[in-house]
This record gives C-alpha cells, structure tokens and sequence, in this order.
C-alpha cells in the first residue's frame, strides 16, 4: 500500500479494496476441501488438531472455539483442540527440546491414525509447523494448511490447502482472510448440516 495517501478515508478504502481483492482469489474449491475434511473427521469422531504461531496462534484457538462450540452441534461435534493454549506444555518443550518442537512433540504423544492436523501459517515456513506435519503424515493423520504469501512450503506438504494468496509480507490482510474463513466455514457448518 502507498504511504502517500491524503487522508485516514484513503487508508481504508485502498485496504478494504486489497482485502475484497485477496478474498476474490481464495479458490472455492480449496473451502470446500477443507469443510469435507472436517465433516469427515467428525463422522468419525477423530480430533482436529489446530497449531500456529502468534496471529496464526490466536487464529487456530479462535477456530477451535468455533468450531467445538460455536456450532452448538453438540449431539454431533467436532472434537477440536488448539496446541496453542497450554503454556506450561509449550514452555516446557520449548525450553527442553527447543522451539520447533512445541507443536511436535504433542502430536506424537496425542495424535491417532485418521486424526486431522490444520496448520495455519502467513508465510507457511514456520519450522514448529513443518516438523509437525511430518509427525502426523508418520502417523496417517490428515493434514491441512491454511497459508499466505506465496504458500510457502506449508502449501506443499499438506493434503489440503486452503491459500490466501496475499504480497510477501502482507500479514494483516493475511491474517483477516484467515479469521473470516473461520467465521465462514463454521456458519456453514452451524447453518447447514446436522
């Protein structure tokens, strides 16, 4: 975006032009995919788990609150976790195993074969996350990536993507795209199925 701009209006209107812009190009086919993965999980009763770092972090527990309760399909639900939201776990691999194992190290202790791992990510380098889908591919999870950026490497491990396709270092509009295919996704779930 220009830093020339005449005025706070200015700002808004090119930045809510790049976000309805960014929007246009999420592929309808990827939400898609990634709904049939969670409805699928749910049929089976498998756990959904979510992994992210900072905004991506905020995201993937947004996402799980949503989804486990915000659907109220609480005779059906979907049984979804964050990995974000135990400090004390975090801190504790963090500090004995090193950073990039955080989200890794859990999964190989709870993850079950046909459990379904979604890793959200801008830039979709993040090493935590790469290690932990190689951890749940070992264990015939499913995995799913929600990127930005250009995908980054996250886009090309997982079985399903869902990419926002934003400028490299674009994590506001990245991050807003990413929260709205939450609401989007769990107001479907909630409204049309049961």
């Amino acid at each position: 975006m220009s830093n020339r701009l005449n005025s706070k209006e200015d700002f808004y209107k090119i930045y809510k032009k790049n976000l309805i812009d960014i929007i246009n190009r999420v592929s309808d086919r990827e939400i898609s995919n990634f709904i049939d993965v969670l409805l699928e999980a749910r049929k089976k009763s498998s756990f959904i788990y979510f992994i992210g770092n900072g905004g991506s972090a905020s995201t993937a527990s947004h996402f799980v609150n949503d989804l486990s309760i915000g659907t109220k399909l609480l005779d059906m639900p979907f049984h979804a976790i964050s990995l974000c939201d135990n400090q004390s776990v975090m801190t504790a691999i963090a500090n004995d195993y090193g950073y990039e194992y955080i989200f890794s190290k859990q999964l190989s202790i709870l993850l079950k074969e046909g459990d379904v791992v979604v890793a959200i990510s801008a830039s979709g380098n993040s090493l935590n996350l790469i290690q932990a889908l190689g951890v749940a591919k070992n264990k015939g999870a499913i995995t799913v990536g929600i990127s930005a950026f250009d995908g980054g490497k996250l886009k090309d491990i997982v079985d399903v993507s869902v990419h926002v396709p934003t400028k490299q270092g674009e994590y506001g509009p990245a991050e807003d795209v990413h929260m709205m295919l939450d609401h989007l996704i769990t107001s479907y779930l909630t409204n049309y199925t049961r």
